[in-house]
Order: structure tokens, then sequence, then C-alpha cells
């Protein structure tokens, strides 16, 4: 990661993702230049000005932009405080290369759901260690993006036992976790169809899945009597910093005070001769 204020520079080790680039751009235009990669691009703040394929577009802070790879393009912010804009550099292959054309005669979408995904998976992949979330969301993205260019017409039927055997791997690895990527190995399926059959079958991803397990693991531990930290380790978490933060989006409070309160009810049991 790049130590200046104003920059990010992520190598993200997640498949798919060959980069996450955050800056803030003053006065710095870009000249003529290509990408291997697909440039998924959002921006915080600011507009900025491009020809791509010998037209000249602009982005918004509410748009998505995206352009292909080996297609020249330049940049120049348009605004007097310059551009703030988070940058994913996707793999060539994660969306079909024969869509590039499309993509260069429409580079940017209006499209409130794909702006606020996107801004989730930058959110995952900054925290680190978090790889089937990361995953999981870059599906999501993937299969939005090739909608918009035209790839996808009606929602596919998807196999609801593929969705239910991926249940049951996440069940069987509550623990040690697995990558959207392994789990399509041992399925024969692809990542972005098991992202999809799932969110289907269980009204939520299978990241989202997976921490509801460990909330419950850790919830179980704590009422154990083991230590948040301790409980932590033991239900997969990273550390007591993951368990908090996840543990208080479940349930409300974070598992010091949850185990707080648990000694207190206890130490009132007794008080009060009850058993």
């Amino acid at each position: 990661m790049d130590g200046h204020a104003d920059t990010v520079v992520l190598e993200p080790g997640i498949d798919g993702i060959a980069e996450v680039f955050h800056t803030h751009m003053r006065q710095h235009a870009y000249p003529m230049h290509t990408h291997r990669s697909w440039t998924l691009l959002i921006i915080d703040s600011g507009t900025v000005r491009y020809d791509l394929g010998r037209h000249e577009h602009g982005a918004l802070d509410r748009t998505v932009t995206l352009l292909p790879p080996h297609v020249p393009h330049n940049g120049t912010p348009t605004t007097a405080q310059g551009l703030r804009k988070r940058v994913l550099y996707l793999e060539p292959e994660q969306i079909d290369p024969d869509l590039a054309g499309r993509a260069v005669d429409h580079p940017m979408f209006d499209d409130p759901l794909l702006r606020h995904r996107i801004h989730q998976l930058h959110d995952t992949l900054l925290r680190r260690g978090e790889d089937l979330e990361a995953e999981s969301r870059l599906g999501l993205v993937s299969e939005r993006l090739r909608r918009h260019l035209g790839l996808l017409g009606a929602a596919p039927v998807d196999d609801p036992g593929i969705a239910d055997r991926l249940r049951d791997l996440l069940d069987a690895r509550t623990v040690e976790g697995i990558t959207l990527t392994e789990a399509s190995d041992l399925l024969f399926s692809h990542p972005n169809h098991l992202t999809r059959a799932f969110t289907r079958r269980f009204g939520m991803p299978p990241h989202q899945y997976l921490v509801g397990r460990r909330v419950d693991l850790a919830r179980k531990q704590i009422l154990e009597g083991r230590a948040p930290a301790r409980a932590a380790a033991a239900a997969g978490f990273h550390d007591q910093a993951h368990l908090n933060r996840h543990f208080k989006r479940v349930l409300g409070l974070p598992p010091g005070r949850y185990a707080r309160a648990l000694r207190s009810a206890a130490d009132l049991s007794r008080a009060s001769g009850r058993p």
C-alpha cells in the first residue's frame, strides 16, 4: 500500500482484480495511454473529461465508468478542487473481451446499485483478509456490468442444489474458511454462478452467511464463558476487532458488552438464589 495520504495502491490477491487505486488528482492530466485490464472507475468528488475511441466523455460522482483493455484514453479533472477517484483494474478475462466495443460506445452507467456494490467491494478489499466477501462482491459487480453491456438477457434459472451444496461446504468450513475460487473447484461451478445461485436461494450472498455462522459460533463460545478474544479465534475471525465489527452489526452490541451482560445476569441469578 502506498504511504501517501491521498493515494492508495493495493494488490489485493483476489482472482479477477489486478490492482486497487485511490487518488486525489488536483492538477495532473493523464495523457493518452492504455491498460491491459478493464478500468472500473467511481468518483467521490469532482468531474473528469476524457477521450475514448475518438469520442469525448465525462464522468460524474454518481456514475460508474468502465474502460476496456487496450483502448487509448486520457483524463483531465474539470473542477478547481480536482478529482477524487477510486479505481479497480479488473483482469481482462473478468469480462468477455468481445464486449470491449460496447464499452467504448457506452462507457458510463448511471446505476446507483452498481455504484454502491463497487463501493462495498472497495471497502472489503481495504480491510484485507475477507477473500470470500471480496470474491462474492466482485461476482455481483461483474454480473451487473455484463448485463449493462448486453451480454445477459433474462436471468438464468439456477440449480438450487448447487446452492445447498455450497451451504454445506460453508457449514463444514466455518472456522477455517474457504474462498469462492476453492468452492468453485470443489463444486465444479463458476464463482459468479455460485454467488448468484446462493443469493437467490437463501436471500444473502455466501460471505454474509459465513459471517453469520461465525458470529453464532462466537456467541456460543462466550455463553460458555470464553473471553471474546479467544472466542474470536475459535470462531474463525482474524482477531477480536474483526469479531467486534461483525458481532455488533448482527446483534447490535459488541461481544465485550454482551459478555458483561451475561455475567451480570448470572450474578443476579445467584444473588436471588435461583439455580
